[in-house]
């Protein structure tokens, strides 16, 4: 099989590019303040040309085009480390909603999520409970024609911006999506990864309407691609910068990518990149079209780009010599970035122990 973006997906690459490239590098918080935000201004931007509503079908609100254009945002946020809350809530909220099949939630959620004015944040994981679960402690009680949600959920993208919650939680034996209503205790987390915002969703007889069965495949499935597609945008960007880098970086009277060894350290480097980036672009397509081989290509991509990205965020903090290790340069935001994405919806480790029969 032979996979090539059309002119229009290459031209959505382009755009989203430029205005990133506009916009800057990543923000560098102080130590004093790990919470850096995010940037209205560009939030404004992405949604102006569409991006949020990229996934979302028109009858939505949003531009009916499909997932896989979505990840090509995807990939160019990771790229500049950008902190807004595209994954947690224009591509996993949106497809946790449409993968549901409730289509008045849709009617009444998506439109909003579309355009960017509301913020969607999915509560999923839990403290003591892998990505890949099929059960949880937090669980749901029927209350005339509502629920009421008990449970403790973290590592939830953009908890404290979200507008609108929602959560994975046992109903009947089943694990069912919920929309939570106010009620519930959200606490900033303070991540490795200083450029993601994140937070804890505590919640006590809290009241909820139910949206439908939770999706959790599918949800593992987009989560895991999703993130593979920032990491390796990020990886593609820091190999081009640490390249850059060396060949103006001297020692003993000439640029240290003349030496031989740095030749093969940043070799061995572009190839696990070239490797990841082309399972990565398998798994965009296989989860958007819901091919067969969905889960097994977002299990392989997540790996090899969460290793790939470890590798060059590591080497590029080494081969920027005493200013990689400053609070001002961006190299320990890759690091940080590479180690926490590494751990987010399932370790290399855990996606190929599911490859295996």
């Amino acid at each position: 099989m032979r996979f090539a973006f059309t002119e229009e997906q290459e031209e959505l690459r382009r755009t989203v590019r430029k205005l990133l490239d506009r916009h800057g590098g990543p923000v560098i918080p102080a130590p004093e303040e790990p919470d850096p935000g995010y940037d209205p201004a560009l939030w404004k931007q992405l949604g102006e040309i569409g991006a949020h509503g990229l996934a979302v079908p028109e009858e939505h609100g949003g531009i009916g085009a499909t997932l896989l254009e979505a990840l090509i945002v995807v990939e160019e946020l990771g790229r500049r480390l950008v902190s807004n809350p595209f994954l947690g809530s224009t591509v996993l909220s949106a497809q946790a909603l449409l993968a549901t099949g409730n289509t008045d939630a849709c009617a009444r959620l998506l439109p909003a999520i579309a355009d960017g004015e509301r913020i969607a944040a999915l509560a999923w994981a839990e403290p003591n409970s892998p990505w890949h679960a099929r059960a949880f402690t937090t669980s749901a009680q029927a209350q005339g024609t509502d629920w009421l949600l008990t449970g403790h959920k973290t590592l939830v993208l953009d908890a404290a911006q979200a507008d609108v919650l929602l959560v994975v939680a046992m109903a009947d034996g089943e694990a069912s999506l919920f929309e939570a209503l106010p009620g519930s205790t959200v606490t900033p987390s303070v991540p490795v990864d200083l450029t993601r915002r994140m937070g804890e969703v505590r919640l006590a007889d809290t009241p909820a309407r139910l949206i439908g069965r939770a999706p959790l495949r599918r949800l593992t499935d987009v989560a895991a691609t999703a993130i593979a597609a920032e990491q390796i945008g990020a990886a593609q960007r820091w190999l081009h910068e640490t390249v850059e880098y060396t060949k103006i970086r001297k020692q003993f009277g000439r640029p240290i990518g003349s030496f031989q060894a740095i030749k093969h350290r940043l070799a061995d480097c572009y190839t696990a990149i070239e490797s990841a980036r082309s399972l990565s672009y398998a798994a965009s397509w296989a989860v958007s079209t819901q091919d067969d081989r969905a889960s097994e290509l977002a299990s392989m991509a997540k790996s090899a780009c969460g290793e790939a990205y470890s590798l060059i965020a590591a080497e590029g903090v080494q081969l920027h010599g005493g200013i990689g290790i400053t609070w001002e340069h961006e190299a320990h935001l890759h690091l940080k970035r590479a180690h926490a994405a590494k751990h987010l919806f399932g370790t290399p480790q855990h996606h190929r122990a599911t490859l295996l029969p």
